[in-house]
């Protein structure tokens, strides 16, 4: 089968920093699903592993997470899937990734795709709408589906992969008010179509910005880049016994200045269930059925921006370089070997 990877960890320029590869079709364990892989999309996590870490030598790894596609085997343990599903999922961090052909991935993780959306639109979901879901309902602990509740949420960088889902979903699964940074005239207006209410520029001071448009705490946080050179502003900004939650890997990250205000922090990996094969690790299949019905009765919207086309080496290096600019937002899809 076609498959996608790298031997040595190297900078996006290089010309064997993707190369395309034949690998023997995978045979399915127990409890995986063997996926024909229709779309992928790329994540930073795809760009930080290819630059930093190294296969076992003389190995090829394979990147990807997101894809959907279409079950063509299963293992004999499998209750939940049968050939001819279409689904879309995230993958696990320690096994191989789905920029290959066909790709085995445990069922507990997988959901069924939006019938409303390609491939594509599918495809663009799975890792940003888990990690999204699991922030705001698993760590910052906000009620999932209740509009009653008063406060503020505010997601830094509001526009990138998982900041368009996160906003989306806070806005119309939740009563609280969604503010979004922001910096660019097109990144400012993606926030507003993924539902913020206000968007406000990060590289200004994040108190001021938000007492200009009338809000002088917020009770929840979302950082999802840069958390270490945000963190006095978060900490001036955050009301007492307020939840900061975060993504992204700071060398370090001093959160004494969250003391006097009682602050919890939370870190969120999504990988962490099918890492550690959690007894809740189901909790994703089902999550993401809740968020492919919802994108089927148009509460939810894909966040694809771009479609590069095929899945070959050549086309992941671009979107790769596009990544690693800093200046992507939504998410970008590959679809067809």
């Amino acid at each position: 089968m076609k498959a996608i990877g790298y031997y040595t960890p190297q900078p996006v320029t290089s010309p064997d920093a993707l190369v395309d590869i034949e690998l023997p079709t995978p045979r399915p364990g127990p409890s995986d699903l063997l996926v024909a892989v229709n779309a992928v999309s790329v994540n930073p996590v795809d760009v930080k592993s290819r630059a930093s870490a190294a296969p076992p030598k003389g190995e090829a790894r394979i990147l990807g997470f997101d894809a959907a596609g279409v079950v063509i085997g299963v293992g004999s343990e499998v209750r939940l899937f049968k050939p001819g599903d279409e689904v879309f999922y995230a993958g696990a961090i320690n096994r191989p990734g789905t920029n290959s052909e066909l790709h085995l991935v445990d069922e507990r993780i997988v959901g069924r795709k939006p019938r409303t959306l390609s491939f594509s639109q599918a495809a663009a979901l799975p890792l940003t709408s888990i990690t999204a879901w699991e922030l705001l309902f698993d760590r910052l602990g906000v009620p999932y589906g209740t509009k009653a509740q008063n406060g503020t949420i505010l997601i830094i960088n509001g526009a990138g992969g998982v900041g368009s889902i996160l906003t989306q979903i806070a806005r119309r699964l939740t009563g609280l008010t969604v503010v979004a940074t922001a910096s660019r005239p097109e990144t400012i207006a993606w926030c507003y179509e993924m539902g913020a209410h206000h968007v406000i520029d990060h590289h200004r001071s994040l108190t001021e910005s938000l007492h200009e448009i009338g809000i002088l705490q917020i009770e929840y946080v979302a950082s999802l880049t840069a958390t270490d050179k945000h963190l006095s502003g978060i900490a001036d900004a955050i009301a007492p016994q307020g939840r900061l939650a975060l993504i992204d890997d700071p060398e370090v990250l001093d959160i004494v200045k969250l003391k006097r205000k009682s602050v919890s922090v939370h870190w969120e990996l999504m990988f962490t269930r099918s890492l550690f094969q959690t007894q809740d690790m189901i909790a994703q299949h089902r999550l993401l059925n809740e968020v492919a019905d919802l994108v089927d009765a148009g509460v939810l919207r894909s966040t694809l921006r771009e479609d590069e086309g095929t899945i070959n080496a050549a086309s992941l290096k671009l979107v790769h370089a596009q990544v690693e600019s800093g200046r992507s937002f939504g998410k970008t899809v590959l679809s067809r070997f």
